[in-house]
């Protein structure tokens, strides 16, 4: 997402304040080591207002990832749904993106955070698209040769913030070859994902892509994703992609939080089909936006809508 908007007022630790003055100690544990753990999540305008799509499977996720480091956090699942619902009513958005955040805070410089309290923070700004046409275009990637982070060091499907120092190298490594974003592979030279987002290949009817094994976060925007494919009657097959199936494929799409469903109509110097983004790929992706923005009564349950908030 490109340089954010800022927002009247961030939940911090049980309460709202201003935005410049939700400030962190110099020397939190979080600032030194990466000792924190994030999601991302978005509301969007539906005919009942602003709703936050699937608040609790995100929230239930950081309490997991939280586990992860042994932190415990401060406020519970419910708590922290009903902060996300807070500081989107309070920020008066329709649209917007949501970044819950827990880290250890001050008190040591010790590498182990020992005794380190741990706050929480839910920023939220006003929603924007990741990278700009991309969803309409499609996105240019690079086959990076930074290799995904593995489970034999750190957990790559826990969402923590110092994980994401692996992404940053990718995405740079991929804007300076002039690229949008970069592509990952896995220990065993298998796709992994993204730099911040899971990878769809569309082959004939099928949609296919990766699991936990693959070195990938377990995207709630994946997860849906998959249920939509089906529902729509789009065979979804999930297994180990090669570089060979990327390359192979008719179609590649991202998924996540902040890309949605985003299409990638070139990898390296390869285009896919005519450059544009496929027609499978623009069929869930078109479901995906209904049902965000409240059109789909079959996922109404994926919605918490944000009662009497006013549009910006």
């Amino acid at each position: 997402m490109a340089a954010f908007g800022k927002a009247n007022f961030i939940w911090l630790n049980g309460k709202l304040v201003p935005w410049d003055a939700a400030q962190v100690h110099i020397t939190a544990h979080g600032l030194h080591y990466g000792t924190g753990v994030f999601e991302g999540m978005r509301a969007y305008d539906t005919a009942d207002g602003p709703a936050i799509f699937r608040l609790e499977p995100h929230m239930r996720r950081m309490v997991q990832s939280a586990e992860a480091y042994e932190m415990t956090l401060p406020f519970s699942v419910e708590a922290m749904c009903d902060a996300s619902v807070e500081v989107v009513r309070a920020n008066e958005l329709k649209n917007a993106y949501l970044r819950p955040l827990a880290f250890y805070d001050s008190h040591t410089f010790h590498v182990a955070p020992r005794g380190s309290p741990v706050s929480v923070a839910i920023i939220a700004i006003p929603g924007r698209a990741y990278v700009a046409g991309g969803v309409e275009k499609g996105l240019r990637v690079k086959l990076s040769s930074i290799q995904r982070i593995d489970s034999a060091s750190l957990p790559p499907w826990v969402k923590a913030s110092g994980h994401y120092t692996n992404s940053v190298r990718a995405l740079q490594q991929a804007h300076k070859a002039g690229f949008d974003d970069a592509i990952l592979l896995n220990a065993k030279g298998d796709v992994a994902e993204g730099s911040g987002a899971n990878l769809f290949l569309v082959k004939g009817d099928k949609v296919i892509t990766n699991d936990r094994d693959a070195s990938i976060v377990m995207g709630i925007t994946r997860d849906s994703v998959i249920t939509i494919a089906k529902d729509l009657g789009i065979p979804v097959e999930i297994r180990p992609m090669s570089v060979d199936d990327l390359r192979e494929a008719d179609e590649v799409f991202y998924s996540g939080t902040a890309v949605e469903v985003t299409p990638i109509t070139q990898l390296d110097d390869h285009t896919y089909g005519d450059g544009k983004p496929g027609a499978i790929t623009r069929r869930i992706q078109q479901t995906y936006f209904d049902t965000v923005h409240g059109k789909v009564a079959r996922y109404e349950s994926w919605l918490t809508v944000v009662k009497a908030a006013v549009g910006v």
